[in-house]
């Protein structure tokens, strides 16, 4: 077993983690700083903490990544920090331009490409690569934007009696907690992917049996990663997500956030590796429209909800 580049791969997926971290970050706070739920320095050390606690709560999505979508037999140390190094030079690139992509998508990719690199197209598991990767990216931000446009719909629809003021403040409370959710999600699905990672280089450098679980320090070192990163924040992606897409109002903030949480805890419980960016882009979109719709139903006769 070569410990010294075992060790090397292993400090380089949590260098991952960290980056997804401060990357992620507009996931789950943007649309509540955008509105004023929140105060930045407070979101982003909530937001720290909940990922830390959601690392613990699953690791059907570790499972996948370990051994649903690259062929164990396939993957060595070389392989796997090849994958790292191409998802976190894609990481900091899109960081840097402040454009919301996915580190999920970044990571997988990258493993996808050196298992290609290193055995052709056999060294990939295409049947897994399709149902818990290619399709859920289609179809999560869809559902998700689908999710936000009707709740926010609803709740615009429900509340179009109550002063505009008394919503907003009202609102703003509610944020707080589906923000929470939010962030809660991220640690439970992102920090997972790079718990698969890490265990894929356990098994290809001897340290644990081909069929053993994600060892408990991997949880925890991979959470405490993901949480440092997101404290650190991603304040040019959060600009993009909290206004660079739609003018956000709390009621729309709340209905975004808790439609993006329902998607990514659902997935996460099945084992699927979402993108949290796309997800997030996603319910940001649905709930504008959701808005748009309840304004132009409530202009003749109603008193159209202001913003």
């Amino acid at each position: 077993m070569d410990t010294g580049l075992l060790v090397v791969v292993v400090l380089t997926a949590l260098a991952f983690d960290f980056t997804n971290g401060f990357h992620d970050t507009g996931n789950a706070m943007a649309t509540s700083i955008a509105t004023g739920a929140l105060k930045p320095r407070f979101a982003v050390a909530l937001s720290g903490v909940l990922n830390l606690v959601g690392a613990f709560l699953s690791l059907s999505v570790a499972a996948t990544i370990a051994s649903g979508i690259v062929e164990q037999g396939v993957v060595t140390l070389p392989v796997v920090f090849a994958g790292l190094v191409g998802g976190i030079v894609w990481n900091l690139a899109t960081w840097y331009l402040g454009i919301p992509s996915s580190s999920s998508h970044a990571l997988i990719g990258g493993l996808v490409g050196s298992a290609l690199a290193a055995a052709g197209t056999s060294g990939v598991v295409w049947s897994g690569l399709v149902s818990k990767v290619i399709v859920p990216a289609l179809v999560a931000p869809v559902a998700a934007g689908l999710v936000a446009s009707i709740g926010t719909w609803l709740v615009y629809r429900i509340t179009r009696d109550v002063p505009e003021r008394n919503r907003t403040r009202d609102f703003r409370w509610g944020q707080i907690g589906s923000a929470s959710l939010v962030s809660l999600a991220h640690g439970t699905n992102d920090a997972q992917k790079t718990m698969g990672i890490i265990l894929l280089a356990l098994i290809a450098g001897g340290a644990v049996p081909a069929d053993s679980g994600v060892p408990l320090w991997v949880v925890f070192a991979c959470g405490v990663a993901i949480a440092m990163g997101t404290y650190l924040g991603g304040w040019r992606v959060i600009r993009t997500l909290g206004k660079g897409l739609i003018e956000i109002q709390p009621p729309q903030g709340m209905a975004a956030e808790t439609s993006s949480a329902a998607v990514i805890l659902l997935s996460s419980h099945f084992g699927y590796p979402l993108s949290t960016t796309h997800v997030a882009s996603g319910s940001i979109l649905g709930s504008g429209l959701g808005r748009g719709t309840q304004c132009a139903g409530t202009s003749q006769g109603g008193s159209s909800p202001r913003g």
